[in-house]
Parts: structure tokens; C-alpha cells; sequence
């Protein structure tokens, strides 16, 4: 019984991560988009792009580290998808700062 609630847990792991997916990397797209068609007046959505990606990266990384079990390898793929993700929550704060303040 505890493995058939383990398997519907990664299921639905699985699932709400491929959602995640699509909807952040629909909502990125479209984001970036704007911001390219005129930079100027939309300077303020590139953090949000950057969140965006790192948030996205961080999910990924913890679902894969999570999904490792005790295979080494995969691990240390999600822990580099998870630096990924810290890294592009840090460019968030450096070009929030720039752009605000700057």
C-alpha cells in the first residue's frame, strides 16, 4: 500500500511539474516578447523574467533531487539545476536594483 501512495505522489509530483512547465514558460515567452518590442518602456519586466526562470529552475532541481533517490549522478544534475536557479534569482536582484535605482 505504501508504494502505490508513493507512486500517486510522484504522479501528481510529475504532473503539477509539467504544468509548471508550460505556464511559466508560456507566461515567460510572453513576457519577453513584450519587453523586446520595446525595451525602453518595459525595462521593469526583465526581473520578472529572471524570477520567472530561476523559480522555474528551483522547482525543477528539488523535484529532480527529490526524484534521485540515492543515484549520485542525478543528484548532482538537480543540485546544478538548482545553482541555476539561485544564480538567476541573484541576476533578478541585480537587475531590479539597476533598473530601479540605477
Amino acid at each position: 500500500m505504501y508504494i502505490q501512495e508513493r507512486g500517486r505522489s510522484l504522479r501528481n509530483a510529475s504532473m503539477i511539474v509539467d504544468v509548471l512547465h508550460i505556464v511559466v514558460g508560456i507566461l515567460i515567452v510572453t513576457l519577453a516578447v513584450i519587453s523586446f518590442l520595446n525595451p525602453e518602456d518595459h525595462m521593469f519586466l526583465f526581473p520578472a523574467i529572471f524570477f520567472l526562470a530561476g523559480a522555474l529552475n528551483m522547482v525543477n532541481g528539488i523535484y529532480k533531487i527529490r526524484l534521485s533517490g540515492r543515484e549520485k549522478k542525478k543528484k548532482a544534475a538537480g543540485m546544478a539545476v538548482l545553482m541555476f536557479g539561485v544564480l538567476l534569482i541573484a541576476l533578478t536582484v541585480i537587475s531590479a536594483v539597476s533598473i530601479w535605482w540605477g
